[in-house]
């Protein structure tokens, strides 16, 4: 018997276009689903045209999020047909599917086997998995020489303002030597760069009690102490993020000084009065918070603080913002966001006080931002003469595009290297920086 053609053709990959909404935590579940695509033979194409099917991760954390994310299911609907829907806005209830009924399932955020299994439903794979079609590290959606290293799922507090817990479960830490691993492997593959992320990242390992594991021979405990010393040892950019201000965070401070992370810390104080973070079920008073903020950068003068704030919380006053506004003034904080309040649907902060008006809402924000762009200008003015280390992210003719031990990726300011020469994304260079802006910096390289 011989074969026909049809059996000695080939049969095409089946292709999954793929939208990825959200936080870094939800880019790093996107990232699990990618490498299991590809492991299983599945080709991720760019456009809705190429794609088979298509899957929306979404957001739900505010309202602009959740009308966003919906927006993105219609277009995808609208320009395929066949979509996929995961993440937090697929916990929020029949939300999706009142939206979207002809969507072909709907799962809630890290779910890569059911994300998968409705996959395997409506485009069967071609062939059993071999892992050898994805490379170590796994797929990811950020550049070559940066990486998202989430260390747990889930959180435990529970601050009026927010859904997260409903969305994504009570804090669930990854096993230590898992994650060192994982780092493991991004550094082998030429990453230089760990943005730690989490809920919570300072609540490592609470609930599983500290455990200790061990990692190239070497036992570890699941705590975010001993978790960075590891990853220290990497010789790699290590950043924290989400980043609670109990008492152990201290201790990383020592860590900065010696290297082994970046002296960097990102802090969600969300704001400053004591009614007010009472009501979020906040921890810290901004007393505490300036006391530490101190203490912290006498111990590294080089630490770099950023935070996020929201300005409009049911009930808030106006004497209550302008507390806010005098604690800018007191902790002088190199980077910072805010957010007016979005009343989340099932946030119990919505019960709690007085809706603010929206017109309030902005002009708050707008005074914000006006006297912390004042704070950021000047604090990035001490830069002026320093030769720093930046992460270069881009080159073109025009210049080169990095970042400095103070600037995360997307959120925070760039150093503008002005005659780049032979550099590549991923280097990590000496640059003397010559001008600031109340964001960004201008340098040149340091021969």
């Amino acid at each position: 018997m011989t074969s026909t053609s049809k059996n000695t053709t080939p049969q095409r990959a089946k292709k999954v276009g793929f939208v990825s909404l959200g936080c870094p935590k939800a880019t790093v579940d996107s990232e699990h689903i990618l490498t299991q695509l590809r492991a299983e033979g599945y080709d991720i194409v760019p456009t809705y045209d190429d794609a088979d099917i298509v899957v929306v991760n979404t957001c739900g954390f505010i309202d602009a999020a959740v009308e966003e994310s919906l927006d993105a299911i219609g277009e995808a609907l609208a320009e395929n047909g066949k979509v996929i829907v995961t993440g937090c806005l697929g916990a929020k209830g029949d939300v999706v599917k009142q939206a979207h009924p002809q969507v072909l399932a709907v799962t809630g955020p890290h779910a890569t086997a059911e994300v998968m299994d409705a996959i395997h439903q409506h485009l069967p794979p071609l062939h059993d998995p071999f892992v050898d079609l994805v490379p170590p590290q796994g797929v990811r959606l950020t550049p070559r020489h940066y990486a998202y290293l989430k260390i747990s799922e889930g959180c435990n507090h529970r601050c009026t303002f927010c859904i997260i817990p409903a969305l994504r479960g009570d804090l669930v830490s990854r096993p230590v030597n898992d994650v060192l691993a994982e780092a493991k492997r991004l550094q082998e593959a030429g990453v230089q760069e760990l943005l730690v992320i989490s809920q919570d990242t300072s609540a490592y390992g609470i609930d599983v009690k500290y455990k200790t594991e061990f990692w190239e021979g070497m036992p570890v405990k699941t705590r975010m102490t001993e978790l960075c010393e590891a990853l220290g040892t990497l010789g790699l950019w290590v950043r924290l993020h989400y980043v609670y201000p109990y008492p152990h965070v201290d201790e990383i401070i020592p860590l900065m000084n010696a290297g082994k992370v970046l002296p960097y810390l990102d802090i969600p104080f969300q704001h400053a009065n004591p009614r007010i973070l009472k009501a979020m079920k906040r921890p810290a008073s901004s007393e505490k918070v300036l006391g530490r903020i101190k203490k912290w950068r006498e111990q590294c003068p080089e630490l770099t603080l950023r935070s996020t704030f929201i300005v409009g919380f049911p009930g808030e006053t106006e004497e209550e913002f302008q507390e806010l506004l005098d604690f800018l003034d007191e902790a002088q904080l190199d980077r910072v966001g805010c957010f007016t309040y979005s009343p989340v649907e099932g946030a119990v902060a919505n019960e709690l006080g007085e809706a603010i008006p929206e017109e309030v809402k902005e002009e708050r924000l707008a005074r914000f931002m006006e006297k912390q762009i004042g704070i950021s200008a000047e604090r990035l003015k001490r830069n002026i003469g320093k030769e720093i280390e930046v992460l270069v992210d881009e080159v073109s003719e025009d210049g080169a595009i990095a970042r400095s031990m103070a600037d995360a990726p997307d959120i925070d300011g760039l150093v503008y290297i002005l005659e780049p020469e032979d550099l590549q994304p991923g280097d990590r260079v000496m640059v003397r920086i010559e001008q600031t802006d109340e964001h960004d910096m201008w340098g040149i390289l340091v021969d």
